[in-house]
């Protein structure tokens, strides 16, 4: 028997024309994740828009897409941390990364980010194909019953709260944004891109502009130590897991986002602190990234905004694009993070709280109109005075996830 040499042919041509949606998409995600307010559904359902008239393939356009959603995944955290930063005698009712800010360790936050979203990758990687099979077999059973999930889930995130005032402003916040869903995520969107979706203008209120008006009042960053992280390696790596796991589970149930999985990873196994609260959210944040995708080739059901704006522009599943898509984002985005990090929070240290917030605020307003026309910009501001309830009541910003639960849990 002869043995027969095996060629692979890379055609350069389009090999560099791939490199360059990647890059684009890197580039597009380090926008999105240092912009304060500004998600990657937003980026991505701007792309669904103008992918007709993007010259090249369609499944570079998806890739890109990825690539942007998994870099804004390790970037995000980074105006988190700067921005909203409260006086120091009001530090004990800060978020736990402000709590690190205020300490002089906002620093290490952004090591500790950067970790547990590399350690989501590491271990979605060996997880994606068991995890899949598992959820796979029990989606058929959660589906029937996804009205009692969804209710569960909302139950959970109600009685987590620590004080009684707290558990009312998380119903509040639970029936706003889920009365605000019900009546505005149908609405038609007449932005001259077509993206055609109130997800951009919802969550852009909902979640963006309180933060932006809380920096308003902000205290400012304080002078920042040295970024040594102090939490063991293991440590590290066990809420890491823990977000990889409470990431796969929000990658196939429709509705949960990775607020509302870290916060509830985080109440089955408590005592991490703030350190293990931001390790667990950016490992939640990226690996729902992975196993979303792996739900859309198992399910064909796109379960975050970035794939549903991908499913929009009408990109069909190809799995080794996409694939590389978020590969590439993911070492791009650690990157990013740990050399970026740095200088934006001594840079946004210097800034004028009020010009800056003002200003965002203002790019946000012309990003909805342009992706959902006037009505979308009434819509983000209703959105926005709902997303100051559980700021105001001191409840967790997670309950605004309403908007999709309760729709998703009347309509299943």
């Amino acid at each position: 028997m002869g043995l027969h040499a095996v060629r692979f042919v890379v055609d350069p041509g389009s090999t560099v024309l791939f490199c360059g949606f990647l890059a684009g998409g890197v580039a597009l995600g380090t926008v999105s994740g240092l912009t304060p307010g500004i998600h990657a559904n937003t980026f991505a359902l701007l792309l669904a828009g103008l992918a007709p008239a993007v010259p090249g393939p369609l499944s570079y356009v998806g890739a890109a897409m990825l690539a942007a959603g998994t870099v804004h995944t390790f970037l995000d955290v980074v105006p988190a941390l700067a921005l909203g930063v409260p006086d120091p005698a009001m530090a004990a009712s800060a978020l736990p990364g402000h709590r690190l800010v205020l300490a002089g360790q906002g620093r290490e936050a952004v090591r500790l980010s950067a970790l547990g979203s590399a350690g989501a990758v590491a271990f979605a990687v060996p997880l994606a194909v068991p995890m899949t099979r598992v959820m796979t077999t029990a989606y058929p059973a959660v589906r029937a019953h996804l009205p009692v999930v969804l209710g569960g889930v909302v139950c959970l995130l109600v009685l987590t709260e620590s004080t009684a005032t707290a558990k009312v402003g998380a119903t509040l916040s639970v029936a706003a944004s889920g009365l605000l869903g019900l009546v505005a995520l149908d609405l038609p969107a007449g932005g001259p891109v077509g993206a055609g979706s109130m997800l951009a203008p919802l969550f852009a209120g909902l979640f963006g502009a309180p933060v932006l008006l809380d920096a308003l009042r902000g205290g400012g960053v304080p002078e920042q130590a040295e970024p040594t992280v102090t939490t063991p390696r293991a440590a590290v790596a066990g809420f890491a897991l823990l977000g990889t796991l409470a990431g796969a589970v929000v990658g196939y149930l429709p509705g949960v986002s990775s607020a509302v999985a870290a916060t509830l990873a985080l109440v089955v196994v408590p005592g991490g602190g703030a350190r293990g609260f931001l390790v667990t959210t950016s490992g939640v944040n990226t690996a729902n990234a992975i196993f979303a995708l792996c739900a859309l080739v198992a399910l064909g059901s796109p379960r975050t905004g970035v794939l549903v704006a991908v499913e929009r522009a009408g990109v069909g599943v190809d799995l080794p694009v996409m694939v590389a898509g978020v590969v590439v984002g993911a070492a791009a985005g650690f990157v990013l993070a740990v050399t970026l990090g740095d200088r934006y929070l001594e840079t946004v240290g210097r800034l004028d709280y009020t010009r800056l917030s003002v200003g965002v605020l203002g790019l946000l307003v012309v990003l909805v109109a342009v992706l959902t026309g006037p009505l979308g910009v009434g819509v983000f501001g209703v959105a926005s005075v709902v997303g100051l309830v559980p700021v105001t009541v001191g409840a967790r910003r997670a309950n605004l996830m309403g908007v999709l639960l309760v729709p998703l849990a009347i309509g299943a």
